[in-house]
């Protein structure tokens, strides 16, 4: 094996990245850990939407079952909140707690993209205010704002509520969230909900090597591009000693854990449906490990991010539940043992995500450029 700091580090081909970004992601095959220990190697879940996280649990987890993480939700074992790259993770309280002051500096700069709206506000008053309102009793934003307004009336509505979401690390509070439940948006802080203080924030050292169990094999600009963060250089230079390095076909410098696992570029990798927004296909600079560069591009309309499906471990196509069908829409030709084994991974997916309803699984047009 190279050591770390090698002159003579290899390269790591596209499969080869492939693979082991998919055994990290507990893709390559299906993991026994808890939902709760898989939330926290994966350092968090995409929650855009509410469903999100459950079928991205499904398709990494050996017999989960979406009640699993209601139940840790409703416990307030995890929760949802705004991390990573501005949008709202899914982690467990402990990571909460200790990664959203990590990412403070990057809230703080998208606090300047809406100074204009926030003329004569003093930010750390607002804080101390919005902290009164939210920890009285859970608001929606727009009961946010509208507090927020009687103080400062000159300010820009939305400017406020973002700067209330910038300064403090507001949870969206249950039923939000629970399984086969609905419920608006509403918000207080971490501390309050989870009833402990937030961690002051950590040097990102331990991340960076979480990030890479999770992610690695990977390059700084691949971290940063996950965590919305810049300047971490200088947290994987003090790390070198104890990573190994390799390159990509394209030369750039990856790092990665001396004991994690990267298995043989032509190891299998099952068909997987994932959720819109998945990390898999956000969590990299370059994500051509997973997305082919023909399709890039292919998963997202507009601002609108599609349901994907995997087949050899690459990004093949998008799915959606259309009335009682499963609608499977390949960009390119499949074979008929791919297809059949797509098959078979919709049923698996539909027996965890949908028991005792009745779907067919039917193949739509493919989806063109």
């Amino acid at each position: 094996m190279t050591k770390a700091n090698s002159p003579t580090a290899p390269v790591l081909d596209t499969r080869a990245l492939n693979r082991a970004t998919l055994a990290r992601q507990l893709l390559l095959r299906r993991s026994s850990l808890s939902a709760h220990a898989a939330v926290e190697h994966l350092l968090g879940l995409q929650a855009q939407n509410v469903k999100p996280p459950y079928y991205a649990l499904a398709a990494r987890l050996d017999g989960f079952a979406p009640e699993e993480l209601s139940g840790l939700m409703a416990e307030r074992e995890v929760v949802r909140i705004v991390t990573m790259r501005s949008t709202i993770h899914t982690h467990t309280a402990a990571d909460c707690l200790s990664l959203r002051p990590l990412v403070q500096a990057a809230r703080d700069r998208e606090l300047g993209n809406f100074r204009k709206g926030l003329v004569g506000v003093d930010l750390d008053r607002l804080a101390v205010r919005a902290r009164e309102l939210v920890e009285d009793e859970p608001r929606t934003m727009k009961e946010l704002r509208e507090a927020l307004l009687v103080e400062w009336p000159d300010a820009d509505p939305q400017a406020l509520g973002i700067a209330a979401r910038c300064k403090l690390p507001l949870v969206q509070v249950t039923p939000r969230g629970l399984w086969g439940r609905s419920g608006q948006v509403a918000l207080t802080t971490a501390e309050h909900w989870l009833g402990r203080p937030a961690e002051p924030a950590p040097a990102p050292d331990a991340t960076v090597l979480r990030y890479l169990a999770a992610f690695g094999p990977a390059s700084v600009k691949d971290m940063q591009t996950w965590a919305g963060l810049t300047r971490l250089r200088e947290a994987f230079e003090r790390l070198r000693p104890r990573l190994l390095t390799f390159h990509d076909p394209n030369g750039v410098e990856l790092f990665d854990l001396p004991g994690a696992p990267r298995p043989a570029a032509d190891t299998p990798a099952p068909p997987r449906f994932l959720p819109e927004f998945d990390n898999l296909l956000l969590s990299h600079a370059d994500r051509t490990r997973v997305v082919p560069p023909e399709y890039w591009g292919r998963a997202w309309q507009g601002n609108v991010a599609h349901r994907t499906f995997l087949v050899d471990g690459f990004l093949a196509g998008v799915w959606r539940i259309d009335g009682q069908d499963l609608v499977v829409e390949p960009f390119g030709r499949l074979t008929k043992a791919e297809r059949d084994d797509v098959v078979a991974e919709g049923a698996r997916m539909l027996g965890t995500m949908h028991m005792g309803t009745s779907y067919d699984i039917r193949f739509g047009t493919v989806v063109q450029p």
